[in-house]
Formats: structure tokens, C-alpha cells, sequence
């Protein structure tokens, strides 16, 4: 387990490491740096345990990010993401986490801004990518586009039925 990291850029403590800036950055100066155009937008970040702050399987790329408690593999097995809640750990603490109460606080009285600014949140939040970090995923499995043929899939997605043909001999529909 190595020391608490910190922020490149502020007293903060790091929830992210930024590969392609060599970087450790806390939730907000990652949004200021990542956000600053498109092409740094791109950057894929892995997300820091929360915990023992070393990388976690997940990665991450986008403008803005918001802010996601993350665990290593090891914190994970070990029972620290389950011994924090029970603690009662505030999840935000210590994570640079705490934009949406610097928010509140400078909020007062531009309400009609805020309208406008929030329909731009929306299509930033659609950029934004968190996959796991694994090798191990398989593919989904194919379908058919045969009009004979469907296929349906029930909601939980465990599900998948084929109606069967009416007739398996494809020669008789040749004539």
C-alpha cells in the first residue's frame, strides 16, 4: 500500500490517474483539465481505490466526469468497499468529491442560467465512458435477421428463445 496521492494541481486528494498527462488528479481539476477541449477530453483515466489508492480495473474518458467511489481488486476481496459503509464513511470525503456542494453554494440567485447550463451537462454526460478493465469479456451473442427466424429477449436478459421454422427442409421452398 503506498502513501495517499495527491492532486497535481490542488491540495486534493487524487481519485484518478491520467496516463496520457502523467497525471493524478482529484474529481475537480480533472473536469478543468479534461474539459478544457475534445481532443483532452479523450484521455482514458483509471479510476484510483478509494481505499488504498492504487488502480482499479475501471478506466474512464470524457469532458466530465462525476464523481464514482471505486475499489481495487484486492480492497474488494478484502472487505474494505463493505467495512466503509458499515463505518458509516461519508463516500464523498476525501475524494475530491464535493463539487456538487461547491455548486449549491455559488448558485444563489442565477436561476435562469442554471436552466441553460444544465442542458449542457446532458450532452457533456453522453461522452462520458466508464468500462471495466478486463480481457476476460465475452462478446454478445448473435442474432438472426432471417424473417423466418426471431428472436426475444426478456427484460433481465437471461432469456433468449428462437421460434422454431415451420419447415427445415429448404429445398421444398426452392421451386
Amino acid at each position: 500500500m503506498r502513501g495517499i496521492i495527491g492532486c497535481a494541481l490542488c491540495d486534493g486528494v487524487a481519485a484518478m490517474h491520467c496516463e496520457s498527462d502523467q497525471a493524478s488528479l482529484c474529481w475537480n481539476c480533472d473536469a478543468k483539465v479534461h474539459g478544457a477541449n475534445f481532443l483532452v477530453a479523450r484521455h482514458t483515466r483509471v479510476l484510483l481505490c478509494r481505499h488504498c489508492q492504487e488502480n482499479t480495473p475501471w478506466k474512464a474518458s470524457g469532458a466530465r466526469l462525476s464523481p464514482t467511489v471505486s475499489v481495487c481488486v484486492r480492497c474488494a476481496a478484502g472487505g474494505m468497499a463493505s467495512s466503509a459503509v458499515e463505518e458509516g464513511e461519508d463516500h464523498c470525503e476525501g475524494a475530491g468529491g464535493g463539487r456538487a456542494a461547491e455548486e449549491e453554494e455559488e448558485d444563489h440567485g442565477d436561476d435562469v442560467s442554471d436552466t441553460e447550463e444544465d442542458g449542457e451537462d446532458d450532452e457533456e454526460e453522453g461522452e462520458n465512458q466508464v468500462v471495466p478493465w478486463s480481457s476476460l469479456t465475452s462478446p454478445p451473442p448473435a442474432t438472426s435477421s432471417s424473417g423466418e427466424e426471431s428472436s426475444s429477449t426478456e427484460r433481465s436478459g437471461s432469456c433468449l428463445s428462437k421460434r422454431p421454422r415451420e419447415n427445415d427442409d429448404f429445398a421444398s421452398q426452392v421451386d
